[in-house]
């Protein structure tokens, strides 16, 4: 292991072979990290969720510990909560926010300062770009692409109202999904196989398999060109 300043390495964290920590990393109690792992300065590994009084999530003992697997790179101040498990050759970039029970898949890359919520599962080979926000309870499947700055939603009552404590629900993306920057998904829509969303645009109803939505609220507008499916590349 190489590391750097200031470095806190929790009791009983598994450390595989050629592991580089940068300065003032901080890795929690019980953290499993693969083999040649990078963890760059400021990171934060395994750290337990604080629930807020005002919190309608329910209140929870100590999480497993978190999951690191090999050949994984975390950028600069990057934090990844207990119970997140990360699959092999990960890319995470720097500012990024992943939170408690979140799975994400071979080879995904995890842009500057995207925030995954709790809950969550990202297929292998997915590229999320630059500041997209990922809701809790979302399912996104294998190559999905999210381009910057989209937003995901899963509370239809806004914060307000009992009836929406059952009714949370995030949003899915089959595999082969695609959304482009600054899109706004509702709670609980599908983008099936291969669908796309152009920039700009509201989901406000499921899209179907290799069709192509646009505006405000989004409407088909065509298939997805052959060339561009998933098969095809």
């Amino acid at each position: 292991m190489t590391k750097g300043q200031n470095v806190l390495v929790g009791e009983n964290v598994v450390l595989g072979e050629n592991v580089v920590l940068g300065n003032n990393v901080i890795i929690y109690e019980g953290t499993v990290i693969g083999s040649n792992v990078i963890i760059q300065d400021n990171a934060v590994i395994g750290k337990q969720p604080t629930r807020a009084k005002a919190s309608i999530l329910p209140d929870f003992k100590t999480l497993p510990p978190a999951k690191i697997g090999n050949g994984v790179i975390v950028g600069t101040s990057a934090i990844i909560y207990a119970n997140a498990v990360i699959s092999d050759e990960v890319f995470i970039a720097d500012l990024t926010t992943i939170r408690e029970r979140v799975k994400v898949g071979v080879k995904s890359i995890i842009g500057r300062g995207v925030a995954i919520e709790n809950d969550c599962t990202i297929g292998m080979c997915c590229k999320l770009e630059t500041n997209c926000y990922i809701t809790a309870y979302s399912t996104l499947g294998d190559y999905v692409f999210i381009a910057p700055c989209v937003v995901t939603t899963n509370d239809n009552y806004m914060g307000r109202d009992k009836e929406r404590l059952d009714k949370f629900k995030g949003v899915t993306v089959d595999t082969g999904g695609r959304i482009g920057a600054n899109s706004t998904i509702l709670p609980g829509k599908t983008i099936h196989k291969d669908g796309t969303v152009a920039a700009g645009s509201l989901v406000s109803r499921d899209v179907e398999a290799e069709i192509l939505v646009v505006g405000h609220p989004a409407k088909e507008l065509r298939k997805v060109p052959v060339s561009q499916l998933l098969k095809n590349q």
